[in-house]
């Protein structure tokens, strides 16, 4: 049996122009991303609130990953493959994550337009659909993807915005390895999260916490 790698660089993608509009044109992964050519995907944001307070997850991304390995990360994420609509790409919760929500608790909250690179052959423009999804549930419960995913984080949300609008050098966060689901405690310092231009981080963070607070007009 063939290895099952992180991500197939023959798996094919519609291309977009740099508006958004589809362009009638489908190529592999690793040739849009070569060339630089704008493409759509998703993030799912997990958030929640227990006996000990609101919290967001996040993922570590695996190491063989083709951008970031091992940085800090959307819970989950993924591209759009040819023809398929955001709704389609849920997919990927159940894929990386090891759940499966009801489609109606995703929460859109907006279309992030990005561009990073990573030279010299490593160009990613995508449109990001954006969703929030509200989970009350332990680490515990889910079973992620070891060959996507290298470990789960989930870090007080009060604490994580302080933490990414600079108040704070440091936070502390509890990790769950998928590859054995073992907990541990982490210090997570800027430099291990995906650089962002755009204040993504702190804008899905405060999007959560008026999720939680009963807001209903979220925006990312």
């Amino acid at each position: 049996m063939a290895e099952r790698l992180a991500q197939d660089p023959d798996e094919l993608f519609d291309v977009i122009d740099m508006y958004g509009a589809p362009t009638g044109v489908t190529k592999r992964r690793a040739d849009v991303h070569r060339d630089g050519d704008w493409h759509r995907a998703i993030h799912v944001w997990v958030y929640g609130q227990d006996a000990s307070g609101a919290f967001l997850v996040l993922q570590r991304r695996g190491l063989d990953k083709d951008s970031w390995p091992g940085s800090l990360d959307a819970p989950a994420a993924g591209h759009l493959a040819a023809g398929e609509t955001p709704e389609d790409a849920f997919r990927e919760i159940e894929e990386e994550l090891g759940i499966t929500p009801d489609p109606s608790a995703l929460h859109h909250v907006g279309t992030r337009v990005i561009a990073d690179e990573m030279p010299p052959d490593h160009f990613d423009r995508e449109y990001d659909e954006v969703y929030l999804l509200r989970r009350d549930d332990p680490l515990e419960t889910y079973r992620p993807d070891p060959i996507e995913v290298d470990a789960l984080v989930r870090v007080p949300l009060d604490d994580w915005i302080a933490f990414v609008f600079g108040e704070t050098s440091t936070i502390e966060g509890t990790l769950m390895r998928a590859s054995d689901r073992a907990i541990t405690p982490l210090t997570i310092e800027p430099d291990q999260l995906i650089p962002v231009p755009d204040r993504y981080f702190a804008r899905v963070a405060i999007a959560c916490r008026r999720a939680l607070d009963g807001e209903r007009h979220l925006v990312v």
